[in-house]
């Protein structure tokens, strides 16, 4: 199969003009090694969240609004006066916070160099993940239910006790009364057929 790289390589037949991701270090390293002439552009959903974790819950309302001065505005240099403007707000109390913009600023912006109907997609890599959310939805509540490996070769409908199927296994035999189904209700109706008449 080979590296990363290598699948990057195999999977596209002309480069991409750009490449939108998060911060995983493997994914930009593949992508410089194999389409070097492929321009960046970080998530910005990623990025809030990474500049959130860097600023106490209290500054959160304030910083989500500044936040969207940048990724939200009408240009790119609206954009860039925004981003020194969260800067200048932040950068004395929590320099990290602050950090995580201005060290990314660059490839946080890149996408105000293409045409503006395209903004909406390629800011964030988040319309892409929501795709495969029901997808990892479903490998959580499968890969930790009851159906272990001895039951679920035989189906859903498995007996826990013997790998029968519960369709053929539960069939009354012919002959046979069927069960009732409320043996509760039937003790009862019978306690009061027996019970004495007060005279």
């Amino acid at each position: 199969m080979g590296g990363p790289a290598a699948r990057l390589q195999a999977s596209w037949h002309a480069a991409p003009v750009l490449a939108v991701g998060d911060g995983a270090l493997g994914f930009w390293k593949a992508v410089r090694d194999v389409f070097p002439a492929t321009r960046e552009q970080r998530c910005w959903f990623h990025k809030i969240a990474n500049v959130l974790a860097a600023l106490p819950k209290s500054a959160h309302p304030g910083a989500k609004k500044a936040l969207a001065e940048i990724w939200n505005a009408e240009s790119k240099d609206h954009a860039a006066r925004a981003a020194a403007s969260f800067v200048a707000e932040y950068g004395g109390k929590w320099p990290k916070a602050a950090a995580k913009i201005t060290d990314d600023l660059d490839v946080l912006l890149a996408f105000y160099d293409y045409p503006g109907e395209h903004w909406i997609h390629l800011r964030t890599t988040n319309p892409i993940e929501s795709t495969f959310a029901t997808v990892r939805l479903r490998q959580r509540v499968t890969k930790g239910t009851r159906l272990e490996s001895r039951r679920h070769r035989h189906g859903v409908q498995a007996d826990p006790v013997s790998p029968t199927p519960l369709a053929s296994g539960q069939r009354t035999p012919p002959g046979r009364p069927r069960p009732s189904r409320c043996p509760l209700r039937q003790r009862r109706s019978a306690r009061t057929r027996r019970r004495p008449t007060r005279r």
